[in-house]
């Protein structure tokens, strides 16, 4: 008499699928918690440079074109501190901050550079902050006026702060109405995109190929095409 001996079927892949799902999910976990340790790391990081950073002179003077009242502004200051740099984004016609600077700082001329990419608000600062970074600035007096705030202050805060650059703020006084109208549908649209643009801005370094010294503007090359300048009483620009 024989006896048939079947082999035990045993079903042992709702276990394996089990066992990957569950190793999946913990190595997710992990990988999670790393990310928010590094996040975290970062944010105390970058929050005790700029705080730091408060402490320290200004590096650099940030002007927001708009009004040739502004680089009047930044020309005055220019004489109390000989030694720190000044970028103007998208300013007045070139001639017309030369002829500010040749008046109010002539010795100011090879520490002043102009930025003509930026044809925004978000632009003056997408186009400036790898400047300033090549610069190595750490805190920054953000110019313009009245009317550009708080807008470019938030703004500021938000891109240079993710960069650890501390924000000082200048209203210039203004004569007739400068070039900028706010609302708060303008205001959140910057201020959403630069919330967006902060982490990138740490990646992509985008490039402006019209930044020069202003010195370099040609004076005898501008008056020959011709130009105009907005009217100023305290300063004489022809």
């Amino acid at each position: 008499m024989s006896t048939d001996h079947k082999p035990k079927v045993t079903n042992s892949q709702p276990n394996s699928v089990s066992e990957r799902f569950h190793k999946k999910r913990q190595f997710l976990r992990r990988l999670a918690l790393g990310l928010c340790l590094v996040l975290l790391s970062w944010v105390v990081f970058n929050t005790v440079t700029i705080i730091s950073a408060s402490s320290r002179q200004v590096d650099a003077f940030f002007v927001l074109g708009g009004s040739i009242r502004r680089e009047i502004y930044v020309a005055e200051l220019a004489q109390q501190y000989p030694q720190t740099p000044i970028l103007i984004s998208r300013g007045s016609p070139d001639p017309c901050i030369l002829l500010v600077f040749q008046r109010l700082a002539p010795q100011r001329l090879q520490n002043v550079w102009l930025e003509k990419c930026a044809d925004s608000t978000f632009g003056n600062f997408y186009y400036s902050i790898p400047i300033l970074r090549r610069w190595g600035v750490h805190k920054v007096k953000l110019i313009s006026s009245q009317t550009h705030f708080p807008r470019a202050k938030w703004m500021a805060q938000i891109l240079f702060g993710v960069h650890g650059i501390w924000v000082e703020t200048d209203i210039v006084p203004e004569q007739g109405v400068p070039g900028n109208q706010e609302s708060w549908s303008k205001t959140g649209l910057d201020v959403t995109r630069s919330l967006l643009w902060a982490g990138l801005s740490r990646i992509i370094q985008p490039k402006c190929f019209y930044v020069m010294k202003l010195a370099d503007v040609s004076i005898d090359f501008w008056r020959s095409r011709g130009f105009q300048c907005e009217r100023q009483q305290d300063v004489n620009l022809r």
